[in-house]
């Protein structure tokens, strides 16, 4: 079992982030540190929030979808429940988008700002079943220090570019 230091991945987010810097400066370097943290991990990054649906955001991996519709995949199921969507297998998910034919599970966190839905924290992995409840547990945490940090200042803030 893939045991990941969540305490040091808190403790390193807390540090990088940063309510001086431009937004998309931040979450690209908050998906750098998730995606290198993490074991088994093929990509990790933020899909941003709009009326239509949600829009690609600052990621590590290969290329992904540009926009995803609300409702569609697991990103946009998370993002119309406005809650986190841990799925084991991929390929059993109904209406899953299959970006990267490598992704096997993938973990989809919602992310707010002013008790609005902004976005989403969203990870995938080449292994069935990698995402756990300690897993789960642990992202949540991280998106609310990201929240905490990054959208409790200016309003300006919440325009990602």
């Amino acid at each position: 079992m893939m045991q990941t230091d969540y305490e040091q991945m808190r403790a390193q987010m807390e540090a990088i982030l940063d309510e001086n810097l431009h937004l998309v400066t931040n979450l690209s370097n908050a998906a750098a540190l998730i995606f290198y943290s993490m074991e088994k991990v093929n990509w990790a990054g933020f899909y941003l929030s709009e009326e239509s649906g949600l829009y690609l955001g600052p990621f590590q991996g290969k290329p992904a979808c540009v926009r995803i519709p609300m409702g569609k995949g697991v990103c946009g199921k998370a993002a119309q429940e406005e809650k986190t969507q841990r799925v084991e297998d991929v390929h059993l998910f109904p209406g899953h988008i299959a970006c990267d034919c490598a992704s096997e599970s993938e973990i989809v966190i919602p992310i707010f700002a002013n008790g609005k839905l902004w976005g989403v924290l969203d990870i995938d992995s080449p292994e069935k079943g990698r995402f756990s409840p300690e897993d789960q547990k642990g992202l949540e945490q991280l998106v609310r220090l990201l929240e905490k940090k990054l959208f409790q200042t200016a309003e300006s803030q919440l325009i990602p570019v």
